[in-house]
């Protein structure tokens, strides 16, 4: 009778483990979550969204979201504009650069909004958010990322969405890497 039961529970275990993923339809809702929140990030000067949000579930380590973005929308070089100028360059890069520490704000409350929504990611696996930062070959990016990862355990990004962790306790929560 024990050798069955044993037998029973060792054939759950794997579907058990299948359950608790994340299925692709809710990995694809928070993609368009977050791409609504870049999209929407600010009227006046929008985030330029060029990559959709991709996202993927690794069994063990978390759920992981991608996308491409420029910072604000850049003026173009065309045949009735052949080259930009100097005050144009240093004008989209000074608002480039007051759009990092906001676009980090974003990241990190997109973060947190994920903890919540993300339920069948396991408490103790990561969520993580990278953008990859897109330049034209004309910019100044001496300096300037190329590329903003963060990422927090599931757990501990619930502790501060439910108040069990004051909100500045996000910056030793969340791994933050920027090359």
């Amino acid at each position: 009778m024990r050798v069955s039961l044993l037998l029973f529970a060792l054939a759950l275990a794997p579907l058990s483990a299948q359950l608790s993923a994340p299925s692709r339809t809710e990995i694809e809702a928070m993609e368009r979550n977050f791409d609504q929140k870049l999209q929407r990030f600010s009227i006046d000067a929008p985030v330029e969204v060029l990559g959709l949000t991709r996202g993927i579930y690794l069994p063990g380590y978390g759920a992981a979201f991608t996308a491409e973005v420029s910072l604000v929308q850049t003026p173009g070089v065309s045949p009735f504009r052949p080259t930009l100028s100097k005050e144009d360059v240093s004008r989209v890069r000074a608002a480039k650069l007051r759009r990092l520490p906001e676009i980090r704000h974003l990241m990190q409350e997109m973060l947190l909004n994920s903890a919540g929504s993300m339920d069948r990611v396991p408490m103790n696996e990561r969520l993580v958010l990278g953008l990859f930062l897109f330049y034209n070959s004309w910019e100044d990016v001496s300096g300037m990322p190329h590329r903003i990862t963060m990422q927090a355990p599931r757990r501990g990004l619930l502790d501060v969405a439910t108040n069990r962790q004051p909100k500045t306790a996000l910056d030793t929560i969340i791994q933050v890497r920027e090359e």
